[in-house]
């Protein structure tokens, strides 16, 4: 899982690295929130901590940015030293999922990560999504171009499925590799290079089908509808 963490003070990053480098978890240190938002329009996390008082700003600041203008599910954890009531009510109706107050249980924030993600992951998406000519039957792990069933592996229909639920979304090799393959594959990026030009002839990607996938030199890709030149 790939956190985004909002945090300034230098003692607590340390705490998260502490804590979170023993497990599968990747992570991201921002220490502003103008640098946090920007971010959010560029990358893909499955779940943000956000620290209460920033330089910038406050979290009701953060929780009213992303809720209302990016990411309207994406699980939101508070951590703060406040720990009055008012806070965590303000906190919880704009948006945050979970509060917690800093403190040394910290593998107490752990299991409430990991209780986050597991109802996030419940949420399901619908079984069937239509992208103009394309169709994803995640059920049978299926997708069909123009009505026409294709032929992918189950990892080339992973990361299909995951490209076209994150469009116009810059996805980097390494966060590619994790999602579809898990931190502990030992592969090499060029892996995600051989997969993405399968499933780009195997699915067509191309203005015909208005999608296709872009690839940025050194980094890695994004799925995004294809431009058509102006009638005239």
């Amino acid at each position: 899982m790939r956190l985004g963490i909002l945090e300034d003070e230098v003692t607590q990053i340390s705490i998260y690295e502490l804590l979170f480098s023993p497990t599968r978890h990747q992570y991201e240190f921002f220490g502003t929130i103008s640098s946090f938002m920007e971010a959010l329009k560029q990358e893909k996390f499955d779940l943000l901590i956000i620290d209460w008082m920033l330089p910038d700003g406050t979290a009701e600041e953060v929780l009213n940015g992303v809720r209302k203008t990016l990411h309207s599910t994406i699980p939101i954890i508070c951590v703060t030293s406040r720990n009055n009531e008012s806070d965590v009510v303000t906190a919880l109706h704009m948006g945050a999922d979970d509060y917690f107050v800093k403190s040394p249980r910290y593998f107490e924030l752990l299991a409430r990560i990991e209780s986050l993600a597991r109802r996030n992951r419940e949420k399901q998406t619908p079984a069937h999504l239509q992208f103009g000519p394309y169709e994803i039957d995640q059920e049978n792990q299926e997708i069909t171009v123009a009505g026409k069933r294709t032929d992918l592996t189950q990892k080339e229909f992973l990361l299909a499925c995951y490209l076209f639920q994150n469009p116009n979304k810059l996805l980097s090799r390494v966060h590619l590799l994790e999602k579809i393959w898990g931190l502990a594959a030992e592969i090499d990026t060029r892996t995600i290079d051989t997969h993405i030009s399968r499933i780009r002839n195997k699915l067509n990607l191309s203005s015909q089908n208005d999608w296709d996938i872009t690839t940025i030199y050194g980094y890695g890709y994004r799925l995004q509808q294809a431009k058509h030149p102006a009638l005239t």
